[in-house]
């Protein structure tokens, strides 16, 4: 079953970014991952919340593949930057289609 990282981003300092892109979307797809969005194009359609400035869509093969490519050691100095730099809510989804069971 397919799982889903699901980032909202905020920038507050984006000198991590660069690095960041440049790296981590070669470490994703090592470990299986594929973006299926990485865009600052978001409509708000409903809530109460603000919109995020970025949002991030991934699609992992597994969880274990989604929890190693997070717990990796090559991803961790790229995390760490990107939590000085940015607030982030981070979501993992599973895949299944709940219609059914």
């Amino acid at each position: 079953m397919s799982y889903y990282v699901v980032a909202e981003i905020n920038v507050r300092d984006d000198s991590w970014v660069p690095e960041y892109l440049k790296n981590v979307t070669q470490l994703v797809h090592q470990y299986g991952g594929k973006y299926l969005a990485r865009t600052p194009k978001i409509e708000k359609m409903e809530g109460e919340r603000q919109a995020p400035q970025l949002v991030v869509l991934i699609e992992f093969p597994s969880r274990d593949a989604a929890t190693s490519f997070y717990s990796s050691a090559a991803y961790q100095p790229y995390l760490q930057a990107r939590e000085q730099g940015a607030s982030t809510d981070l979501l993992l989804v599973a895949g299944e289609d709940i219609a059914t069971r």
